[in-house]
C-alpha cells in the first residue's frame, strides 16, 4: 500500500509541475502577445503622425 501512495503522491507532483509549467508559460505568451500589439500601435501611430504631416506639408504648400 506505501509503494502505490508514494507512486500516487509522486504523479500527482508531476502533474502538479506540469500545470505549474503549462501556466508559466501562457502568462509568457500573454505578455509577448501584449508587446506585439503594444509595438503594432505605436508603428500604426507613427505612421499616422507621418500622413498628418504630410497632409499639413502639402496644404502648407498650397497656401504659399
Amino acid at each position: 500500500m506505501s509503494t502505490r501512495t508514494a507512486r500516487t503522491a509522486e504523479a500527482s507532483s508531476m502533474y502538479e509541475d506540469l500545470v505549474r509549467d503549462r501556466i508559466q508559460t501562457l502568462r509568457r505568451e500573454a505578455e509577448e502577445q501584449r508587446v506585439i500589439a503594444r509595438v503594432r500601435a505605436v508603428n500604426r501611430a507613427r505612421r499616422d503622425a507621418e500622413r498628418a504631416s504630410m497632409r499639413l506639408r502639402n496644404a502648407l504648400q498650397r497656401l504659399v
